[in-house]
């Protein structure tokens, strides 16, 4: 269980360092080419600030808006809160605040920029559509998209992805209109590369957020599963969801990656699965039962028999 979580950890780390990389090269070669200089660059990096700043205090109130999604009632689903608030002491953080979509698909995500402001947001096919131990599995996952601070991580790659496609445009306006200094050693190659950069590094960010979110996906199936102790619940509540038929009204390309499962129809085969926002279910599934604690095979906690 340990391994997998720090192997995890390790690889979301290594992709955003990649990723910070792509800016960095695109932000040098833009710098070159324009008449300004370095000045393009910093603008880049302010406007980048600026689109981190609104993403990160105003994201969750944004997502809770789209997706239709309306306080839950202590009154009417106290298991939900109990189940909620004995996690978040497992997680050692916060209790989240819980939201409900009306909703008759089972899904659920989580929102917010970090612990102390974080949301959990399951849908009402959820709740009737799961087993105890099933809900549990899955408000654990999310609870551990929260403690990990997953949140924090996808609104950082995508202001990058942002940053990318703006320096990447800024580029071939550049080099377009002539705009690059001239007399330069070597401002031939510069040139070259600021058009391979400007072409390329877009789906390259794209493609590395991508794979950050994959990362982490893998990464609160194994937290989450730490904080129940049973990955069998995670495991069935994954397949059950999955085979779900119904479809996520709310769901819409800007929210889609946030949910448990992706509730759009994503692609399949391996040139295909570098675009998807999870990784197969299959493989989530069977990494969870291969899961072990102290040498052996997970079993319900005795609170549960």
């Amino acid at each position: 269980m340990y391994e997998a979580i720090e192997r995890n950890v390790r690889g979301s780390w290594v992709l955003f360092a990649a990723f910070v990389l792509v800016v960095a090269a695109l932000g040098y070669v833009f710098g070159e080419l324009v008449e300004f200089g370095y000045v393009g660059g910093a603008l880049a990096a302010v406007l980048a600030a600026l689109g981190a700043w609104a993403s990160y205090y105003h994201s969750d109130r944004l997502v809770l808006a789209v997706s239709g999604a309306r306080e839950a009632s202590r009154d009417r689903y106290p298991h939900l809160y109990n189940t909620v608030e004995g996690l978040a002491i497992a997680a050692g953080i916060p209790t989240p605040r819980l939201y409900l979509i009306e909703d008759t698909a089972p899904n659920a995500f989580a929102t917010g920029r970090d612990p102390e402001h974080a949301v959990i947001v399951v849908t009402t096919g959820l709740m009737d559509k799961l087993d105890r131990l099933e809900l549990e599995g899955v408000i654990a996952h999310e609870m551990a998209h929260i403690q990990n601070y997953d949140i924090r991580l996808a609104t950082l790659a995508a202001v990058l992805v942002g940053t990318v496609a703006l320096m990447s445009d800024w580029l071939l306006r550049s080099l377009r209109f002539g705009r690059r200094r001239g007399g330069r050693e070597g401002s031939g190659l510069v040139v070259l590369l600021g058009l391979v950069l400007a072409l390329l590094a877009p789906l390259a960010a794209q493609l590395l957020r991508l794979a950050i979110s994959r990362r982490r996906e893998f990464l609160a199936d194994a937290s989450g599963a730490m904080l129940t102790r049973y990955p069998e619940g995670l495991a069935s509540a994954l397949e059950k969801i999955a085979a779900d038929p119904e479809p996520l009204e709310a769901a819409n390309k800007a929210t889609a990656h946030l949910y448990i499962i992706n509730p759009l129809r994503e692609w399949g085969g391996v040139t295909n699965a570098l675009f998807n926002t999870h990784p197969p279910v299959e493989e989530r599934v069977r990494r969870l039962r291969e899961m072990t604690f102290e040498g052996r095979e997970s079993m319900p906690p005795a609170r549960r028999e």
